[in-house]
């Protein structure tokens, strides 16, 4: 499945770090989403991105918008992660890639390294922004900022 912009985010439920079950539906209640999709939890790239959203978490906060990232990783593997670089957002695992496959992140690098995007997602559920690029994590964060000021 490919999304575009102005498509219907797809619902999902998947465990957070402390194994409780967050909704989409949920968390678009009172705020929109930037939920980006990563390969893995304590990677190089994967460390910049998850530092720099975190680092950046004002910015999105003063647009209404709330950071979830979600890899394959499990839920201790979040919660360790989390821990280990004090990150103040959500860290949901989609263990069986499921919601990878629904939002249309495909594997790069000849199939074997799961791919990076990220998806800015409004309160009514509708997808505004998709960045899609797998080298130059951090990029994925100043896009989203860039995004979320030309709505304002």
């Amino acid at each position: 499945m490919s999304l575009s912009v102005g498509d219907k985010a797809p619902e999902f439920t998947l465990p957070n770090a402390k194994d409780e079950q967050v909704r989409l539906g949920d968390l678009l209640k009172d705020r929109g989403v930037v939920l980006y999709f990563y390969p893995k939890d304590e990677t190089p790239g994967c460390i910049a991105e998850a530092c720099s959203f975190n680092d950046n978490l004002q910015g999105f906060d003063k647009y209404g918008y709330r950071v979830v990232g979600i890899s394959k990783d499990s839920i201790g593997s979040h919660g360790k992660f989390a821990n280990h670089y004090h990150l103040n957002f959500t860290l949901l695992s989609d263990k069986h890639n499921e919601v990878r496959k629904l939002y249309g992140v495909t594997n790069v690098f000849l199939g074997l390294i799961p791919g990076r995007k990220t998806f800015i997602i409004d309160k009514q559920s509708i997808i505004r922004y998709i960045f899609d690029y797998q080298l130059k994590a951090t990029l994925h964060i100043t896009e989203a900022i860039k995004a979320l000021s030309h709505e304002q």
